[in-house]
This record gives structure tokens, sequence and C-alpha cells, in this order.
């Protein structure tokens, strides 16, 4: 039994499409996912999704890299939150920083994920965080509000797709994260990240595939779905000399108690 903590169901996806992705997840072990968003729309659909099928998908709200320097309001964020009712939203994410893509609002991005740390702490939530490029700033960042956390040890958050190097990893653990490898790590040229992989201790280690993104081999070719999970599992398996079943359990573990389901 897997539990992928991090899938996208928006981008034009319909109820059916959901449905569906969420059937063949359950045939293939997926018995939980965490349904992340990152700008308004993309938050509604994980809201709505959560609410249609609240015995397998958690939420998470938030405002990723790409909503910098727009009008984005956090305390729209405080407000989904308030407005969710009896539907229990996991986390405040996807947040973070890119600074490959758009290293031209790197100052709007580090003041965005600012305030939305604030809101996690102020809310007791953990945080799904992404960083690519801006190792130095998220630390900074990170390491500011794990000063500040007044929450329950052990569940301040997750660097999700993680792809930096063993200081990184280290250093994010040194602050109290978790770290979840998505399918980036079955892929060829992934040796350093299996590497990485391997250093990670078994009670902060998370799976996700980052649905429809990063498919994992041997599923190339096609948009990624939470069935394709135990693909990953199956490599960080190999990687750190364990037997499948157990990381299954340890990784199902791990994301139950950082995402209370």
């Amino acid at each position: 039994m897997w539990i992928d903590t991090h899938v996208h169901f928006d981008a034009g996806m319909t109820p059916e499409d959901v449905a569906g992705r969420i059937a063949r997840a359950r045939e293939a072990g997926v018995h939980r996912m965490v349904a992340v968003g990152c700008e308004p729309d993309a938050n509604a659909a994980a809201l709505a999704a959560a609410r249609a099928h609240p015995d397998c998908l958690a939420a998470a709200v938030g405002y990723d890299r790409s909503m910098a320097g727009s009008d984005a309001d956090v305390d729209d964020i405080g407000r989904l939150l308030d407005a969710a009712g009896d539907l229990s939203v996991a986390a405040i994410g996807e947040i973070g920083l890119d600074f490959y893509y758009t290293p031209e609002t790197a100052v709007p991005q580090a003041e965005l994920m600012a305030r939305q740390l604030r809101l996690a702490r102020e809310r007791g939530l953990p945080v799904i965080v992404h960083s690519r490029e801006a190792d130095d700033v998220t630390l900074e960042l990170l390491a500011a509000h794990a000063r500040a956390w007044q929450g329950e040890s052990g569940r301040i958050g997750v660097l999700h797709c993680f792809t930096g190097t063993a200081e990184f990893a280290r250093r994010l653990l040194d602050l109290g994260f978790m770290i979840s490898f998505s399918g980036i790590l079955t892929f060829r040229n992934a040796d350093s990240l299996r590497v990485v992989a391997r250093l990670i201790p078994e009670d902060r280690l998370l799976i996700e595939t980052d649905t429809p993104y990063l498919t994992p081999v041997p599923h190339r070719g096609v948009p990624n779905e939470p069935c394709y999970l135990p693909a990953v599992g199956a490599v960080m398996a190999r990687a750190r000399g364990m037997a499948i079943e157990r990381l299954a359990e340890i990784t199902t573990a791990n994301a139950g108690r950082l995402f209370r389901g």
C-alpha cells in the first residue's frame, strides 16, 4: 500500500478524469494521495477533488513561484482554509522558489514564500516546498521558519521532488524537513540522486509522482499518474537495499504522520 504525496489534478481534468486516475491508482496499491494546488484554479481543483473523494484524497493549497509579482493575496489562502468546512486541508503548498526559469522574480518569489510560511505557522500546517537553483535562499527562509515553528515536531514540511545535493538534503534534515523523491529517481542519468536517496533517514523519506509530470521509467512517453508510484518505490527500494514492501511501509507511515491521513 502506497501514499502518493504530490499530485496535480488540474490542467483541464474533468471529474471523470480524476475518478479514472484514482481507480487506476487503487488497482496499483496507491490508497491515498495529496492533491496539491499552486494558483487559484489549481487550488479550487484540489479542494474539489478532495471533497469528491474524501476516502482517498487530501488537499493542499498555496501559491507557487508562478504567482510571484502578481496581485496574489496570501489572505486568500487563509480564506480557502476557513471555507473548507469539514474538509481537512493537509498542508500549505505547493510554495517555493525556482530561479532556473524565472530568476528575474527572485525577490518577489522569496517574499511570497515568506508570507505563506508565516500563514503555515499561524495554522500549524506543514508546507510543501519546491526549490530549483535556489538552495541558499530556500534554506534561509526555511531556517527562519523552523526557528519560529511552534507546531508539532516532525510536521514542519517536505521538500518535494528533491533533485539536490547531499549537503542540501542534510541541511533540510537538520531543520526537521522530510524529503520526497519523484520519478526523476528512475531516470538513467540520476545516479547521483539515487546516492542521496540512500542517505535519507527512514523516518524522513517520502515518494511522489508529481502527476501529470515526470513520468517514471518504464512508463515514459505518457502523462504521469498516481498508479505509476510503485515504479518510483521499486527504484528507491533497490537504491536503499531494502524490500519494496518495507519501503512502502515506511513511506506510508511518514506520509500519514506528516499529512495526518
